[in-house]
């Protein structure tokens, strides 16, 4: 029997292709939280808080809004520390590999052994294993440092960008976001 004409309802390659387009999606959707640069480095927007408490809720704020870049520069601070130590660069780049396919880009849960694996779990078993290998790689001191640098640049910025002009539309307020502090009249 010739099936010549028709066209094949699957292929071998088909889904190899299709986890790397929804990881590619998931991906993007993820950076898309991502604020633009522009604002947030807007020259405008960034005083002295007046006093402590303005501080603290402006890093509250700052971090709420902000949070995927300042996750992407402490990344790139670590990163950028790691330069000095290449063992260490290659297993930061492999596990950030491995924390985007096993927690960051899966859509369904992780089975091991015919077991559903819960996200509390996986977390805590890359966590403990992200430590631990970065550990033993005896950049300790660096990577603490990078992390410190980072946190305290973050802090930084926070508190002195102003958030007067942060605006996030209602789905994303009502998921986390900015709430208005205004009270109605």
């Amino acid at each position: 029997m010739t099936t010549y004409g028709t066209i094949p309802t699957s292929s071998s390659g088909g889904t190899n292709l299709e986890y790397l387009s929804r990881a590619k999606e998931r991906l993007k959707s993820g950076l898309s939280t991502r604020r633009p640069w522009k604002e947030m480095f807007n020259i405008r927007s960034i005083n002295l808080p007046s006093s402590f408490r303005d501080a603290i809720g402006r890093i509250r704020t700052n971090i709420g809004y902000f949070s995927m870049n300042y996750a992407i520069i402490v990344l790139i601070i670590l990163f950028l520390s790691l330069l000095w130590h290449p063992i260490s660069m290659i297993v930061f780049i492999v596990l950030m590999a491995v924390w985007l396919f096993l927690y960051f880009l899966r859509d369904e849960p992780l089975m091991i052994f015919g077991r559903t694996i819960g996200d509390r779990v996986v977390l805590i078993v890359l966590s403990v294993v992200t430590i631990v290998l970065l550990l033993l790689t005896r950049a300790t001191l660096n990577i603490l440092v990078s992390l410190l640098v980072g946190v305290v640049v973050v802090l930084i910025h926070a508190a002195l960008r102003k958030t007067d002009d942060l605006f996030l539309d209602e789905e994303a307020a009502g998921t986390g976001g900015l709430l208005s502090t205004a009270s109605p009249s």
